[in-house]
């Protein structure tokens, strides 16, 4: 095995336990998510790795999100907070600039799944 594959190799099972670990934190499926995302116009504000055109400045950037101490800067990050945090941001912080979107819980799972997963 060349070092390039076996390269490939190791970064390709890091991704898989990166997505196994991610499943079982926030329990939603992270391949729905790069739909939802776009339906609900996540990008537009927020930069996503992984989401073409994921690249909005007005929110925080979402990458490394399972490397953070806090949601929204006032919630522990914990998958739970986060998927409250998706479906309405003012029950933690009412003067938040993010808006609810009427996302679902099942839909903000997938979300919190991809971005852990990231």
């Amino acid at each position: 095995m060349s070092a390039l594959t076996a390269g490939a190799v190791v970064v390709w099972k890091d991704q898989q336990q990166s997505h196994s670990v991610a499943i079982t934190m926030a329990g939603g499926d992270p391949a729905r998510a790069p739909d939802i995302i776009r339906r609900y116009g996540c990008a537009g504000c927020h930069t996503i790795p992984g989401i073409p055109g994921g690249d909005g400045k007005v929110g925080g950037a979402l990458s490394n999100l399972k490397g953070r101490v806090y949601v929204g800067g006032v919630a522990t990050n914990t998958a739970e907070n986060l998927i409250a945090w998706i479906v309405s941001p003012q029950t933690f912080s009412p003067r938040s600039a993010m808006p609810a979107t009427g996302i679902s819980e099942a839909e903000a799972r997938d979300v919190a799944t991809y971005l852990y997963a990231q």
